[in-house]
């Protein structure tokens, strides 16, 4: 889609100053070309090199000031984005997670209003930060991708995802949280991820 591809457009050239990013090579008439980087993503290697790669990697952006950062991903604009994408028919219940297949997408989008967290410990966030979207060059210099939801979110939003990914393995899990520095929150993993169901 065009807007996706505006909004990818805009976030990797404000993260291409403070991160490696893939080169832009085009960007015309809505559609994004960038340059294959050469190297794998953290989906191809171990998952506990996974989880320390990725705790460090997002413990650097979220050490970003967030006054710097131009985009807007706090509950309120989340929340709005999740509605459009329900009355537009783009939430399909069929890739919900397995305990939320029973819920349509309209039951779903009110139960994420009503458990809304009431704060926020704001980050520059990356929005879907998963081991596909960081890439593991050989001396271990790393590449961000697929930054089109980054912007000015609760640090849970990244940890959530990242916890959800990574789920599979508890040594990952551990390892991730080692190298991020902090013990999250049960309930904003939660909703994080409930959140991650109409994107």
């Amino acid at each position: 889609m065009k807007r996706d591809a505006a909004d990818e457009h805009e976030r990797l050239r404000w993260l291409g100053t403070h991160f490696e990013v893939p080169e832009i090579t085009a960007f015309t008439d809505g559609w994004l070309v960038l340059a294959d980087v050469g190297a794998p993503s953290l989906a191809a290697v171990d998952l506990v090199l996974a989880g320390t790669v990725m705790g460090t990697v997002l413990r650097s952006l979220h050490a970003l000031p967030v006054a710097e950062c131009p985009f807007d991903a706090r509950i309120p604009v989340v929340l709005e984005k999740a509605r459009r994408n329900v009355e537009a028919g783009l939430v399909d219940p069929a890739d919900f997670d397995d305990d939320h297949r029973d819920a349509t997408p309209s039951e779903l989008l009110e139960h994420l209003v009503a458990t809304a967290p009431s704060d926020e410990d704001l980050v520059v966030a990356h929005g879907d930060f998963c081991p596909p979207n960081v890439l593991l060059r050989p001396d271990g210099s790393t590449v961000l991708l697929d930054a089109g939801r980054l912007g000015v979110a609760d640090r849970h939003h990244d940890i959530a995802l990242a916890h959800r990914e990574l789920d599979d393995d508890e040594e990952a899990v551990a390892a991730f949280d080692r190298a991020y520095g902090l013990v999250p929150r049960p309930e904003k993993l939660y909703w994080y991820r409930l959140l991650d169901e109409f994107f």
